[in-house]
């Protein structure tokens, strides 16, 4: 460990005594009605906002209750399944057409979408010597500190960073949007040949090509993909774009852009929460609990050995001992994650195609028994499936993205939500988000110098 990390005693004691005063009895969060996470007993999200961009729907009205229903998620309206459906149907790419959607909110014509999809290539670039003088110089471990430093530098390159008319904030998001894959992709690069030591490879994406296809050609030492592999990925981008206002990293963009910020400012705040392991990082989690389960499963078809595996798991006996099923349960959903049912879909045939079939027939196992193990073993409120975590890293994993970019995959899907949103916030409101605290503080009276000693606050604290 080197000297800028190193864990001194003098830290030590400093926690300590942090700690000491920084616990708030439990208690008081209901007797104050407190809604932790925002959320109430249900689960339910505190109305904080109105927005007109995604739908996300889990419940139904019967008889006068809310009752749980299959999961629902539409983009200005219109069922993210239908829209899928529909641009696979004519073996269409997606992301850009979505991203039309979302940002303008309307399905585009054919020649406005021919040029929009022209703008989003003619942006996908990056300022001279940027590669050089900021991803090479200073390649990080983590690609989402990477994106977040990349985005943030970006600010310096633009003579209109500040200002915050929606016209200007457009050409902002769009130009984001276009540089997030080369941003994560030419971060990954750098990290594998300076702090790895493999093979430096930068490829230069192509106008013409959609997202997804650029994804896969940067990424790739040949540069080749097949068209199924393109057409999952873009399929998956198309899934995470937007959750609703709700979700963690959306909400800070909304917070952070009613301050009056700049793009880049509200950008980088959302890939700060996106990193989380609760948010973005989730798939990671995924993957990772997978990788041990197949070490201790030695047969894959044993019903019995996974169920053992799964007990332990909620016993806090195996993998990081937290006693959950990553890529099971969801915040909003209960009887099915809409993305989730349209990502296995999709998932079995390339998994057929790429000679994945008996791991993917693990998942499948995986998640059936999860769901009636977590339904006996827990009174859940509102029911368990699984989300779409569960399956987007085994997808990443079979196109071969290497584990530091699965969430940054998730961000360059969602910036296109968060771009939608701030501007939404912009248009919307002027007031800047503030939502309250209450102080549980006794008062006190100042102590001089001589006066402040152990017993004295051992004391107090016990008075308190």
């Amino acid at each position: 460990m080197n000297e800028y990390s190193a864990m001194t005693p003098e830290i030590q004691k400093l926690a300590a005594i942090a700690m000491e005063h920084g616990q708030i009895p439990a208690g008081l969060y209901d007797s104050y009605h407190v809604l932790q996470g925002l959320r109430d007993v249900n689960g339910k999200g505190v109305l904080a906002g109105l927005t007109d961009i995604s739908t996300v729907k889990a419940t139904k009205m019967v008889d006068g209750k809310s009752v749980p229903c299959k999961g629902e998620l539409r983009y200005r309206g219109y069922d993210v399944k239908d829209l899928i459906a529909g641009f696979a149907s004519e073996e269409r790419f997606g992301f850009e057409e979505m991203a039309f959607l979302l940002i303008f909110g309307r399905l585009p014509q054919r020649e406005e979408l021919q040029k929009f999809q022209d703008l989003l290539g003619g942006y996908r670039t990056l300022p001279t010597n940027f590669v050089r003088d900021v991803i090479m110089k200073a390649p990080g471990k983590d690609m989402m500190n990477t994106l977040q430093r990349g985005v943030l530098t970006l600010y310096s390159y633009d003579d209109m960073a500040d200002n915050i008319q929606v016209d200007n904030v457009l050409r902002q998001c769009l130009q984001l949007i276009s540089t997030m894959p080369m941003l994560a992709v030419y971060g990954y690069q750098a990290y594998n040949h300076y702090v790895e030591g493999k093979s430096f490879y930068i490829h230069s994406p192509k106008p013409e090509l959609s997202t997804a296809e650029n994804i896969l050609r940067m990424l790739r030492p040949d540069k080749k993909y097949t068209k199924l592999e393109a057409r999952i990925l873009d399929i998956a981008l198309v899934l995470h774009m937007d959750h609703g206002g709700g979700n963690n990293s959306t909400f800070t963009n909304h917070v952070v852009t009613s301050s009056g910020t700049d793009t880049y400012s509200a950008m980088a705040a959302s890939l700060a929460s996106l990193k989380g392991p609760k948010h973005g990082g989730a798939n990671l989690k995924v993957v990772h609990m997978f990788d041990e389960m197949k070490e201790e499963v030695k047969d894959w078809e044993d019903e019995d050995q996974i169920r053992g595996y799964l007990i332990r798991l909620l016993n806090k006996e195996a993998f990081d001992h937290s006693g959950l099923i990553y890529g099971m349960g969801h915040a909003v959903y209960s009887i099915s994650d809409p993305r989730a049912e349209v990502f296995k879909g999709y998932l079995s045939r390339l998994a057929r195609e790429e000679g994945y079939e008996e791991e993917f027939a693990f998942y499948d196992r995986v998640e059936r028994l999860a769901t009636e193990l977590i339904s006996k073993r827990r009174k859940i409120y509102k029911g368990v499936s699984v989300n779409i975590d569960f399956y987007s890293g085994f997808m990443y994993r079979i196109l071969g993205l290497p584990d530091q970019l699965f969430t940054p995959m998730f961000a360059t899907a969602r910036i296109v939500g968060w771009s939608a949103h701030r501007i939404e916030e912009l248009m919307n409101c002027d007031k800047i988000i503030r939502p309250a605290y209450q102080s549980i503080a006794p008062e006190k009276k100042y102590i001089p110098m001589d006066e402040r000693t152990r017993d004295y606050y051992s004391h107090n604290l016990e008075q308190q």
